[in-house]
């Protein structure tokens, strides 16, 4: 075995997927069956498919834990020619926050919290706990790495990983508010949209989100269906006031959790929720 496809299998046996890159930091290009997309896609991929190659086709989506795939006849010419490793991160719960120079890096350290760093080409990637949406030049040298997206494996980097923060995540609003949106949501009554916010009121503001724990801690069937909704719930009344802080949501986060919602799933649920209300 090479050095990349050794270092693949030790991040595939932590749970991280993995996927060879060639030359200029690429993905296997697609073979013929799966060119132009004619297979459907995977189906862990944003528009479903049947595709079931054996080969790493269709970038990200390919990228695997399985031993018995990376060590596989069909993905052996790609480890011949890889020229570095990749992952997932939102398939192993993580993002990246692509910091490509030190201009951007300053501003990080600035305005987010710090968390395990690794080194790059040009400048450092910031990992954090956690998937989202991912998103290319949220700012000047500044993307997101998560889901629906592979990152380069640079190391394991230093420092203390941290959990996401809602000041990550408000950097795919497609507004640029101040909002800063984070999985999970509170039911609360009040309006939509802009204006002054009626839940700035600590105690008003405490028990929505007290009710919001409790219709998913009690949820007993369809609990997908509960999250989802709650995520409509806070988006409708609080998406664009930004009286939500990150202790509030990591109560939400936590509640859901227990109801044994995994990170992936419920970054999904936030994410269309978003989309349906057009943030």
């Amino acid at each position: 075995m090479n050095t990349h496809l050794t270092t693949a299998l030790t991040l595939a046996a932590r749970g991280i997927p993995v996927l060879p890159l060639r030359a200029g930091k690429l993905p296997a290009g697609n073979c013929l069956a799966c060119r132009d997309n004619a297979c459907g896609g995977r189906p862990n991929m944003k528009a479903p498919g049947p595709c079931t190659c054996p080969r790493p086709c269709h970038a990200w989506a390919a990228a695997t834990t399985d031993p018995r795939t990376l060590t596989g006849r069909r993905w052996a010419p790609m480890w011949e020619q890889a020229q570095a490793v990749a992952y997932h991160p939102g398939g192993a719960g993580l993002t990246v926050v692509d910091l490509d120079n030190a201009d951007a890096i300053g501003w990080a350290r600035q305005h987010l919290p710090v968390t395990r760093a690794v080194q790059t080409t040009r400048g450092e990637h910031w990992i954090y706990r956690g998937a989202m949406q991912s998103a290319n030049a949220v700012r000047d040298g500044v993307d997101i790495k998560s889901t629906m997206a592979y990152a380069r494996w640079l190391g394991p980097g230093t420092g203390r990983m941290t959990a996401l923060p809602a000041s990550v995540r408000g950097l795919v609003a497609k507004d640029r508010s101040p909002v800063r949106p984070t999985p999970l949501a509170i039911t609360v009554p009040g309006s939509v949209g802009g204006g002054e916010c009626p839940h700035r009121t600590p105690a008003y503001l405490d028990r929505g989100i007290a009710m919001a724990e409790e219709r998913i801690t009690q949820a007993t069937s369809a609990v997908h269906a509960t999250v989802y909704g709650t995520f409509l719930a806070v988006l409708s009344a609080h998406g664009r006031c930004g009286c939500l802080t990150d202790a509030h949501v990591g109560r939400l986060f936590a509640a859901a959790q227990a109801k044994g919602e995994g990170p992936r799933h419920c970054n999904d649920a936030w994410t269309n929720a978003l989309t349906r209300l057009g943030l």
